[in-house]
């Protein structure tokens, strides 16, 4: 989908109805995470296509977009379709692109945003100021501006430098966090609560940001906050670790296909 200044953003929906999904992947992850679920022969990694997947559970009951953010990578190991951007990148970054490519669908919404991991900050920010337009919100163990509260500040540190240190020279995504929590922090409060859910794992998992120790409870205090911040439906009887989409699709489509109802009552 042409996006203005010569570049594309690959975007797939399916479906018919209203309010229009959209969902967003985590750091690096291509929109075809939503079709995949995790292979039942290869569960410390595989994933297949499946109809039971995330995306086309929602599109039985409503229309759904999914698209690939600069710099992310396909299930296969090939990089998205999407035309590669100077990194690191930023939620405000983030929420131009989805903007321009939802423009350039058509698609006008309301939207229910779906956001996993880095993509939940990138939802929140778009909700925050695009308020009219967005109906609800789902968080899928999504990263927030609270981790830089509940997180020590020497684990902050050691996950900045992390970051910093990646990978940059094939294009690939690069978060920054840093600047994206200061741009949510920054941007317009929600004027009313919508319509959420907060997933959260619960099988332990770890940011391995160096010596500065597990950051676990840290980002269950983070997810905490965040629900409350939001008014939402927490849940945490997963059954997950952190790519919940791929391990527990239905979990997440039941997630949405509540947060839609409720929109459609509002």
């Amino acid at each position: 989908m042409p996006v203005g200044g010569g570049r594309r953003i690959r975007l797939e929906c399916r479906g018919t109805g209203s309010p229009t999904v959209v969902l967003l992947s985590g750091a690096r992850g291509a929109g075809d995470e939503w079709t995949h679920v995790v292979d039942p022969a290869a569960p410390t990694g595989g994933l297949e296509p499946s109809a039971a997947a995330v995306l086309p559970a929602v599109a039985s009951f409503t229309r759904v977009c999914a698209y690939d953010r600069p710099g992310t990578t396909r299930t296969d190991g090939k990089p998205g379709s999407s035309t590669p951007v100077p990194q690191p990148t930023t939620a405000r970054a983030g929420v131009r692109d989805l903007r321009a490519v939802l423009s350039a669908a058509g698609e006008h919404g309301p939207f229910v945003l779906v956001g996993a991991s880095w993509g939940a900050m990138i939802a929140e920010l778009f909700a925050r100021t695009d308020f009219p337009r967005v109906s609800g919100l789902v968080t899928v163990d999504g990263a927030s501006p609270y981790l830089r509260d509940t997180l020590t500040p020497a684990q902050w540190s050691d996950w900045m430098h992390k970051i910093a240190a990646m990978d940059r020279g094939k294009g690939l995504e690069v978060p920054d966090y840093e600047a994206s929590v200061a741009q949510i922090r920054g941007a317009p409060p929600m004027p009313h609560p919508l319509p959420a859910a907060v997933l959260t794992s619960d099988r332990p998992w770890d940011l391995r940001v160096g010596d500065s120790g597990s950051t676990w409870q840290a980002w269950l205090a983070a997810q905490d906050d965040l629900a409350r911040e939001l008014h939402a439906r927490h849940v945490t009887d997963t059954g997950s670790g952190h790519g919940i989409a791929v391990e527990q699709p239905r979990l997440v489509a039941d997630a949405v296909r509540e947060v839609v109802d409720r929109a459609r009552k509002r």
